[in-house]
């Protein structure tokens, strides 16, 4: 590994448009796991799959379900709560007036025949895709995250967070942030470059104007002493971001997938997250990874640690485990995988059991990253809890 270099990794804050669609497919799994018990559905048998388009004043959903027969105006007026919360009222796109297509459907019986268990068979539930996941987990941070990724959200929570509060009342919901952060022996000591793009609603506020409003909440989000006078600000780098939104940009599901995880540091699969209910193994089972990573670096058996697993669909079991840690292993990684595979059960299903993800708990995860936040008392994050590390540590 490489001593000392720079890394940068970026972050989109919930008002952008891409993310706009992720909270929005997000929103729709939570309703059906929601509404799916109050109908007498097992939640266990619930599916979705949601994929959303914004533009200016135009909101498209589309995808497969199944559960319980939602009316189309409960789901339009999820929708419009959505985009109401994060903030948008502009002209262009408005939670009040904007205009929704709701086109989802049933799931196909095809692709439900190669997930659901059969009995008498005794086939287990399978995969709802093919594909590969990845976990990480480093020790830079206390959340066991790469440097990077974490405070280029921790930067625009924050301004969100005052936003919400009414306390930034000229700033707008879409923003996006870029850190690149300076390692010297494999740590990270400092920032060399801090970027921040954000919408604000009075027109001509000069880019020095919103440095004023934006630059004490970065400097709350980084660590003590990583800024200096050699650090390098952009701050609306063009200019004017008076635009924003779906309005300026249109937005799509899925879009932010390296903004969803490690910011780059670590490979991906490929498989975004948002929309897609627990049977969908590019969520749950990237979840089931991280989980592992972060318990494997929580246990002190590695400083750092990739784990990838693969399947396929309609298959239960995991096609492989592989894991690497990337020379920072205090035991062989073989044994690590052989650890792993005896101290979780990596179906679909026990995924979804070990981490109860049968629950209304996604939209949560849209904006900010879905690694690296705190376990909630519900059951949200519950992939980023250590309390396999003692057992993972006995297996070895």
């Amino acid at each position: 590994m490489r001593a000392s270099y720079l890394f940068t990794s970026e972050s989109v804050s919930e008002g952008h448009p891409d993310k706009v669609c992720d909270r929005i497919s997000d929103e729709i799994v939570d309703l059906f796991y929601r509404e799916g018990p109050k109908a007498g559905i097992d939640p266990w048998a619930i599916r979705a799959a949601c994929e959303t388009l914004t533009t200016t004043n135009k909101v498209v959903i589309a995808g497969e379900t199944r559960g319980p027969k939602l009316p189309a105006e409960q789901l339009d007026q999820v929708i419009r709560d959505a985009i109401k919360d994060i903030g948008y009222e502009q002209d262009g796109f408005h939670w009040r007036t904007c205009d929704i297509d709701i086109l989802l459907h049933e799931q196909s019986a095809d692709i439900a025949q190669g997930v659901d268990a059969q009995q008498p068979t005794n086939r287990e539930e399978g995969a709802g895709d093919q594909g590969i996941m990845f976990g990480y987990a480093s020790n830079e941070t206390p959340e066991l995250m790469p440097a990077p990724i974490f405070y280029a959200h921790k930067i625009l929570r924050l301004i969100a967070e005052a936003r919400h509060a009414g306390k930034e009342k000229v700033l707008g919901p879409d923003s996006k942030s870029q850190v690149t952060v300076q390692y010297e022996n494999g740590k990270p000591v400092g920032v060399r470059e801090i970027v921040v793009s954000h919408q604000h609603l009075v027109e001509d506020m000069t880019s020095n104007q919103v440095r004023e409003r934006v630059e004490p909440y970065v400097r709350a989000a980084l660590p003590e002493g990583w800024i200096t006078d050699k650090t390098i600000w952009h701050i609306n780098p063009t200019g004017k971001f008076f635009i924003g939104g779906p309005d300026g940009d249109t937005g799509l599901t899925g879009r932010k997938i390296i903004v969803d995880t490690y910011g780059g540091a670590a490979p991906h699969g490929g498989g975004a997250f948002s929309g897609k209910d627990p049977t969908k193994v590019d969520r749950s089972a990237a979840y089931a990874a991280r989980y592992l990573a972060k318990n494997i670096v929580a246990a002190g058996l590695a400083d750092k640690a990739t784990l990838q697993l693969a399947y396929a669909i309609g298959v239960a079991r995991p096609l492989s485990i592989y894991i690497d840690t990337h020379g920072t292993g205090k035991v062989a990684e073989d044994k690590l995988e052989k650890a792993v595979a005896g101290s979780m059960d990596l179906t679909p299903r026990g995924i979804r059991k070990h981490l109860d993800l049968n629950k209304p708990i996604y939209a949560r995860t849209s904006a900010y990253g879905h690694f690296g936040r705190q376990p909630d008392a519900d059951g949200g994050f519950s992939w980023e809890k250590t309390d396999l590390a003692e057992a993972l540590k006995k297996a070895v």
